[in-house]
């Protein structure tokens, strides 16, 4: 946008100028972006008026191509919108943000736009010349957000327009940041499972009689109901009913949706995407407080770390209420802190919690901070090694190994003195693409892993490849923090058997503090690579690099709060079984104390085996045996028939003596 950068800059300056720049006021920041951004001033770098605008004034052409808007916008959100820049979001301050762009993004900004209407940012996209129409529409909130500048002399009007709508918005901010109890979006998150038919009806009692102590008005509380078992649907949004009796009718109507089993993962990421949203009614981005009202009458199915970290970022309240049948730690999980887990014997128990769930709700109303999001991974800083296969036998999957990186690299925490990454490919020998003190922004490491080579190669040398990554990689002098206490991570990819020994080396990354993860195909070896992994409960097996994305979440979550946590394959090879016209399996658990934390995922490991089993007469039988001093069979081959059983037994809990 070379041509008519001076009239984009008038159009900065004189938007300034109706501005009122002060510390306590109104904050500005400029960025310029082409192949990546860079920040020419942040909220918090100036304090007045004139000095922006002298800064505006003196700008230079950034110049580069492609246009990468995604990135740009990515950039925004994580480096730009924060506290250390000058944000204000959790103040309540109106985050607003003005995009000129003079061409087609060569990259996505689906998603980039998405994450920045997420947490609260109103942005007004400017076309000029040849920007897309429709991407620009895509970008901004709404379509009233959306201008085209044919040329330069349009711009003014725009400008108009852009400043009469902050003025609406900072209008509206003061409004809505008064404190009023009864100002609140609250969505009951049902089990609507096979096992909750007999008691559905106290299900329902019970949400009438929450419903009977709020205020239910346009503009006071706004409840809408989500039923869930193996999937989850909608019964009304936050915006369908505006009066109590028309919520009590609603509700009274309503019948169990029936399924199995509790995929509660699944519908927690459903409520985000269709429950706390602007389209269903939500009043987020006005700061009215959220809160979701979960009662579960069993063990989740599916794994929920991800969707409650997503609810918790866009600043969602919870309170789950569970049965006997339900697991403590899941609920606590799920919940906005422990004491908004609650526990009752049976659902015909709901009205000995109603005073406690009243209680929370009205503490629920003072929390009005801004939908300020919380860190993807834990705060504190890791040293994060990919060391890839480069050899011949990834060929066909590198791209996949890449993409998959870049998706775990994404939501790291980036900004000084915190994660950082280095890649490495291998074959024969080890080659690094890039060390942990080469790159110190998430784009620059982005970009690196987007246009790396395939190294190519064989044979596959992995322990030559493990001790270049020890002496090479994790060394201080290439931004290694072993030094500083920093944990430091590896994940080694392997599609094929070492040509070397492995041992002497993954020992020696043990010695060293170092935790690894190996990701295996179908043609790796299962012993060496647990004999690489930091535990064999670090391994995890994917028949092909193209099943990757099915372990993301296990992946991912090792690098969060539940680092330490044992976790078991999701991906299970079933080519030998299923080629058995049937098949007699029996599941040998260790149930002894040291496994007591792992119950939840070894649980996890047989379910979804199971689930890809034919099981029935003339097909496959299942036993499932526990044992610690002694053996305890918890159910012969011959006691189920049928798969929904198998599961079902595995769902409930089982606590005792940790005998599953």
């Amino acid at each position: 946008m070379q041509y008519g950068f001076q009239a984009v800059l008038g159009f900065v300056e004189r938007m300034v100028e109706k501005l009122n720049v002060e510390e306590n006021k109104d904050r500005v920041s400029v960025v310029q972006y082409s192949r990546e951004p860079s920040v020419e001033f942040f909220l918090n770098t100036y304090k007045t008026k004139q000095n922006v605008a002298d800064s505006v004034r003196n700008l230079k052409h950034k110049g580069g191509r492609p246009l990468n808007t995604g990135a740009a916008l990515h950039y925004i959100k994580d480096n730009v919108l924060t506290v250390s820049s000058g944000s204000r979001r959790q103040e309540g301050v109106p985050q607003i943000l003005v995009l000129l762009t003079g061409g087609q993004s060569s990259d996505d900004v689906t998603n980039a736009a998405e994450n920045l209407r997420g947490v609260g940012v109103m942005t007004f996209v400017v076309g000029i010349k040849d920007a897309d129409k429709l991407e620009i529409q895509s970008i901004s909130q709404e379509a009233s957000h959306a201008f085209f500048a044919a040329d330069s002399s349009d711009l003014t009007d725009i400008e108009q327009q852009i400043i009469s709508s902050i003025k609406k918005n900072e209008n509206l901010a003061v409004k809505s940041a008064s404190y009023d109890p009864d100002r609140r979006d609250i969505v009951f998150l049902l089990d609507g499972s096979d096992d909750s038919q007999r008691r559905f009806t106290d299900i329902l009692d019970f949400v009438q009689t929450i419903v009977t102590d709020l205020n239910i008005d346009a503009n006071k509380d706004h409840v809408a109901v989500v039923q869930y078992s193996d999937t989850a649907e909608i019964n009304f949004d936050l915006r369908r009913y505006s009066t109590e009796n028309d919520v009590l009718e609603a509700v009274s109507v309503l019948h169990p949706k029936g399924g199995y089993p509790h995929n509660i993962g699944a519908a927690l990421q459903y409520v985000r995407g269709y429950a706390f949203t602007p389209e269903s009614g939500s009043r987020l981005l006005e700061g009215v407080p959220q809160i979701l009202i979960l009662l579960s009458g069993g063990r989740s199915g599916d794994d929920i770390r991800t969707p409650v970290r997503l609810l918790k970022e866009i600043g969602v309240i919870s309170v789950a209420i569970g049965t006997t049948d339900a697991d403590t730690l899941e609920l606590q999980t799920i919940s906005h802190e422990p004491n908004h887990a609650l526990s009752i014997t049976g659902y015909d128990e709901l009205p000995t919690v109603k005073q406690d769930v009243l209680s929370l709700l009205r503490k629920a109303s003072h929390h009005v901070e801004q939908t300020a999001p919380t860190l993807d991974f834990d705060s504190k800083k890791n040293d994060v090694v990919f060391l890839i296969d480069g050899s011949y036998d990834s060929r066909s999957g590198f791209d996949e190994i890449r993409g998959f990186v870049e998706k775990i690299v994404g939501n790291l925490n980036w900004g000084q003195n915190q994660d950082q990454v280095a890649v490495v490919q291998y074959s024969r020998d080890a080659t690094a693409n890039f060390y942990l003190n080469s790159y110190s922004s998430k784009i620059d490491v982005l970009n690196s892993i987007r246009t790396m080579r395939h190294k190519l190669g064989r044979p596959l040398n992995i322990g030559k490849a493990l001790e270049f990554v020890r002496d090479n990689v994790f060394a201080a002098s290439v931004g290694g923090r072993r030094a500083d206490m920093v944990p430091q991570y590896l994940y080694v990819f392997s599609g094929g058997r070492s040509g070397d020994d492995v041992r002497g080396p993954a020992q020696s990354l043990k010695d060293n503090g170092i935790k690894t993860f190996s990701i295996g195909t179908k043609n790796a070896d299962t012993l060496e690579m647990q004999t690489i992994s930091y535990t064999p409960a670090h391994y995890f097996h994917v028949p092909n690099y193209k099943n990757l994305q099915s372990i993301h979440p296990s992946v991912e979550a090792t690098l969060r709060g539940t680092q330490e946590t044992t976790e078991f394959p999701t991906v299970i090879d079933m080519s030998t079984i299923a080629e058995l016209p049937s098949a007699d399996i029996v599941f040998l658990l260790d149930g002894s104390d040291d496994m007591q934390t792992s119950e939840r995922q070894i649980l996890e490991f047989v379910r979804e085996f199971v689930k890809q089993i034919e099981i029935g007469p003339g097909k496959a039988q299942v036993a499932l045996i526990q044992y610690n001093t002694e053996p305890t069979i918890d159910f012969p081959l011959n006691k189920y028939s049928q798969k929904d059983d198998v599961l079902r037994h595995l769902s409930k809990p089982h606590r005792e003596s940790h005998k599953y």
